[in-house]
C-alpha cells in the first residue's frame, strides 16, 4: 500500500490531546492516531449511509398490514441473513 505524506496544522490544545493519546499507549505515534481517526470516520459515514438507506426503504414501503410480530420476524430473518445477529 502506497503511503502519502501530509502536513497538518492544529492548535496547541489539539496537539496536547494527540500527545495524551499516544502517551496512553493506545497509539505509537501521531500517524497511527490520525489513521485511526480516518478509519473511524469512514466507518461512521458507511453506517450513516446504511441507516439512511434503511430509512428510505421503510418510508418507501408504505403502510404495513403486518402485525408487529410479523414485522419483527422479518427483521430478525433479514439480520440473520446479513450476518448482523
Amino acid at each position: 500500500m502506497a503511503m502519502m505524506r501530509k502536513t497538518i496544522t492544529i492548535p496547541d490544545a489539539m496537539e496536547d490531546w494527540v500527545k495524551a493519546q499516544i502517551a496512553s499507549g493506545r497509539y505509537g505515534n501521531d500517524s497511527e492516531y490520525f489513521r485511526d481517526l480516518i478509519r473511524r470516520d469512514q466507518d461512521r459515514k458507511l453506517a450513516e449511509h446504511e441507516l439512511r438507506s434503511m430509512i428510505d426503504e421503510g418510508l418507501n414501503s408504505g403502510i404495513s398490514t403486518s402485525s408487529v410480530t410479523e414485522i419483527m420476524k422479518r427483521v430478525e430473518d433479514k439480520m440473520q441473513k446479513n450476518g448482523k445477529i
